[in-house]
Parts: structure tokens; C-alpha cells; sequence
């Protein structure tokens, strides 16, 4: 099920009762970051609630999307903070400013809005939180920019509270010794050096080595032939 997080937010705004206020509305959530990601995972909730399942994946985006995800529900307070702050301020002159121009934005009910949208955030949050209920799979290449992303990602997690004990390592080089393949042994070589950071650096982690394959994972049999190796060790070619 692919979610298309933009046609979540838009739904919430045009609830609103004119037009003026959906246009500022439009304007403040898309202008939060990381609003996108949230809006995605509440509406996965929104259809989980109605369903029932043993187990639901949640494909996040790359590193820098997620932690930006992560982040979401402290910028989010901050922006409310900022919006009652102004709306305090200068309510009563926007509210004159837009009876004189002829459009009816009430102030409140844009805070209101907004105000809902944390709720939900929250409820996404406490979920995040919950280690009986979520736990990141960070998946990464032998590679050290990869490595670097990882590290950066168990430590945002880790920060907030949220679970991850298992590493995915993927697109591993296991050449046969009599390989006349260079190439395949200069990178085998150079996986092998950051493979081993990964086990000094998550000794405490469950680390899985999956191998580069030949052919595409598609079809149901090649996805049931991949998800095995997440469950038994991979044995690379003596």
C-alpha cells in the first residue's frame, strides 16, 4: 500500500469552512518540516485501527527524511508556541485587516487547526515510544558514508526513546577465492574493513548480512526466497 501523505494534509484543510482560512492553513503545514512524513504514518494509523494485523512495516524514507521525521513533533510545539504568541498580538489587527478586505478568516480557528494536527503528531509520537509496539530495522551497505548514516540514525533514535536492535547489511561481495575478478576483491576487501566496524560498533545489535544478488527481487517466490535469508544466516561461498 503505497500513502500519499499531500493528499492527507489537503483533505484536513479543505475541512475548514472558507476559503481565505484554507489558504493560510495550506501555507503553515507545508511550511513545517517533516509534515509530510508524519501525515504518512497517521494516516497508515488511521487504517490500522480499523484492521487487524500482527505486524505492520513502515518503510521510512532515507536518513535524513526520518530523523527529519523524528524531529517533527518538537518543531511542530514550537511553531504552535510562535503562532499563539503572534496570535495574541496581533489577532484583533488581522481580524480587522481582513473584515476591512472583505474575507473572514477567524485566527482561532486557524490555531484550532493547528492544534488538531499536534494531537495527531502526539499519538504518532507515543506509538514511535512504545517498544512493545515499534522498533526500528536500520538497513545499510558496507560502505562508510553508509555507515556514518547509520551511526547518525541509532543515535536520533536512541535520543528519543525510540527501540532499534537490529541491523540490516546489505549487498555483500562473496567472490570465490579463485575469482579472477579484481574488482570483486578490492570491494570484498573493502566491505569486509567496514563490516568489521559494524560488529565493534553494535556488539549489542542483531546483525544481518544479506548478499548482493544476481537477479532482481521480484515475484512472490524471489521476495519469499529474499526474506529467508533475514531469518537464517547467510553462508557465503568457502
Amino acid at each position: 500500500m503505497e500513502i500519499d501523505p499531500t493528499s492527507s494534509i489537503q483533505e484536513m484543510i479543505e475541512s475548514a469552512d472558507n476559503s481565505a482560512m484554507n489558504s493560510i492553513m495550506q501555507d503553515l503545514a507545508f511550511a513545517i518540516p517533516g509534515v509530510d512524513e508524519a501525515m504518512g504514518f497517521a494516516e497508515v494509523m488511521k487504517l490500522v485501527k480499523s484492521m487487524e494485523y500482527e505486524v505492520i512495516i513502515f518503510d521510512t524514507a532515507p536518513t535524513g527524511h526520518t530523523l527529519r521525521f523524528l524531529s517533527f513533533p518538537t518543531v511542530l510545539e514550537k511553531a504552535l508556541a510562535k503562532v499563539s504568541q503572534l496570535s495574541g498580538r496581533f489577532g484583533p489587527m488581522m481580524q480587522q485587516m481582513s473584515g476591512m478586505m472583505g474575507v473572514n478568516a477567524n485566527h482561532e480557528d486557524i490555531f484550532a487547526k493547528l492544534e488538531s494536527m499536534r494531537a495527531v503528531i502526539n499519538e504518532v509520537n507515543t506509538q514511535f515510544q512504545d517498544p512493545d509496539k515499534t522498533t526500528f530495522v536500520c538497513v545499510c551497505i558496507s560502505e562508510f558514508l553508509s555507515l556514518y548514516e547509520t551511526e547518525r540514525l541509532v543515535q536520533e533514535l536512541t535520543n528519543g526513546n525510540i527501540d532499534t536492535h537490529n541491523i540490516v547489511v546489505n549487498q555483500l561481495l562473496f567472490p570465490p577465492k579463485d575469482s579472477n575478478c579484481d574488482q570483486c576483491q578490492v570491494r570484498h576487501k573493502m566491505q569486509q574493513k567496514y563490516l568489521e566496524q559494524i560488529f565493534d560498533l553494535y556488539e549489542d545489535f542483531h546483525v544481518t548480512l544479506l548478499p548482493l544478488l544476481t537477479t532482481e527481487v521480484r515475484g512472490v517466490e524471489r521476495l519469499k526466497a529474499f526474506s529467508r535469508l533475514l531469518l537464517e544466516p547467510f553462508q557465503p561461498p568457502k
